[in-house]
């Protein structure tokens, strides 16, 4: 990679002043609100529903992805801040994945349980999802990479293979989603439980698939096996080569052989009825651009030209129809219609994680790409947008959705199953530890 001149695009002041805001934001607004008050000190594991001012209320239903990613937010934590209060926080979770959300008897993680880490009435409770799964290798392997716990590191080693036996197609390749809860692929005529968590019975999905592509970057950091590698290749390679297209986003779903779901040659009925599978989702391309970029770096390919090419064209499309123009922020989906170069925004709201996402990515491609600061002063755009739109600066946390589209949203909850705080933590962290390696190279670069 070419040496990059950082003061092309930030300056050293703009760097300072950036990552002491970003910094402020993350302690005040982000960990010391969500930690402790997510914390269930009598069940173990995580609240799921919290009000707009941090109360408890709700059914508090305990789904391993929000349970999961706990755990890897409060174990990077603790590397980030060097600070035994989260090493607690992070074995606390640990536990209740580990003791309540494993399935003794066929192995994998269950995707819900009650908050006491009980069954619950939900005809998906029992079923199995390489999504969710996925996730726990993710905070296993963030656990063991702080703690040195070899529980942690054995159980997700298990839940590798377990995926492998059970998820992994080895005749397309990729992974299913949806799994009976011995770990069977869901049968299409099974009309009760049709849908997974992600995606329909015998289709596959990128949403699943880029998180496991997460979770296996996360996982060879501390464990390179030979196999894992071959699968962790695979799904880079399946993602980038396959799921994206020429245009720059991602296809939502495939068959089992990788054709593309598409309803775009049906009628606007049947269009409009099945827009879920089948639209542009602005969050989940610029969160996989950076995916890609992190799995080729920890695969020793130091951002390989042809991933960081693909990128770079799955930000510039997000930016070029998905970015407000005036107020910064990305919006949440759009739609190609009758007229394949026609991109029409269909939901123009802001959610949150999309917005912490696109914070993150904008600043790689800031420091990949520094000339014509295009992506310097997206970035920049973006975490004024945050700040003005995001962050609850009087109960703390981020909204659901930015107040410019959704002022609704000032009183809704701050966390349900589906809200917990990796997106934007993880964000913060990273772009701080960028902006400060940063610093540091300007500051050598000028003798200072």
């Amino acid at each position: 990679m070419k040496k990059i001149n950082c003061e092309k695009y930030l300056t050293l002041k703009q760097r300072r002043k950036l990552i002491s805001e970003m910094r402020t934001s993350l302690d005040t607004d982000l960990l010391k609100v969500w930690y402790p008050e997510s914390l269930d000190s009598s069940h173990g594991g995580f609240l799921s529903d919290l009000t707009y001012d941090w109360k408890p209320h709700g059914p508090q239903h305990k789904m391993l992805v929000t349970q999961a990613r706990h755990v890897w937010t409060a174990s990077r934590a603790a590397l980030f801040y060097e600070q035994d209060r989260f090493r607690r926080i992070a074995e606390h979770g640990f536990h209740f994945l580990k003791n309540s959300m494993w399935d003794t008897d066929h192995g994998g993680f269950y995707m819900l349980r009650s908050r006491e880490g009980n069954s619950v009435p939900n005809p998906q409770g029992e079923n199995k999802s390489a999504y969710g799964n996925a996730f726990a290798i993710y905070a296993l392997a963030a656990y063991y990479r702080m703690s040195g716990d070899r529980a942690a590191s054995n159980l997700a080693k298990e839940t590798f293979f377990w995926l492998e036996r059970h998820s992994h197609d080895p005749e397309y390749g990729g992974y299913f989603d949806a799994l009976m809860p011995d770990g069977s692929w869901l049968s299409k005529s099974d009309t009760q439980m049709q849908m997974g968590y992600i995606g329909r019975a015998g289709w596959k999905d990128q949403n699943s698939s880029i998180h496991i592509l997460e979770a296996f970057t996360e996982l060879y950091r501390v464990w390179p096996d030979g196999l894992l590698r071959r699968r962790f290749l695979e799904m880079l390679v399946l993602i980038r080569d396959t799921m994206v297209t020429e245009k720059g986003c991602l296809t939502l779903f495939f068959e089992r052989d990788w054709t593309p779901v598409t309803y775009r040659d049906s009628s606007d009925t049947v269009r409009k009825a099945n827009v879920q599978y089948d639209h542009v989702s602005f969050g989940h391309d610029v969160e996989t651009a950076y995916l890609m970029l992190e799995a080729s770096d920890v695969l020793g390919a130091r951002a390989d030209a042809e991933t960081l090419s693909v990128a770079r064209r799955m930000v510039d499309h997000a930016l070029a129809g998905g970015w407000d123009d005036k107020n910064g922020g990305f919006y949440f989906q759009g739609y190609y219609g009758d007229d394949p170069d026609s991109l029409s925004i269909i939901d123009d709201s802001k959610v949150w994680w999309v917005q912490a996402e696109g914070l993150n990515v904008l600043l790689h491609m800031s420091k990949y790409f520094p000339e014509g600061k295009k992506y310097a002063e997206a970035f920049q755009k973006q975490w004024d947008y945050i700040k003005k739109y995001l962050i609850d600066h009087e109960f703390g946390g981020w909204y659901s959705e930015g107040l410019d589209k959704s002022p609704e949203q000032r009183k809704k909850p701050k966390a349900s199953i589906w809200k917990a705080n990796y997106h934007n933590v993880r964000a913060l962290m990273n772009c701080i530890q960028m902006l400060n390696s940063e610093c540091e190279m300007v500051r050598r670069e000028a003798g200072m």
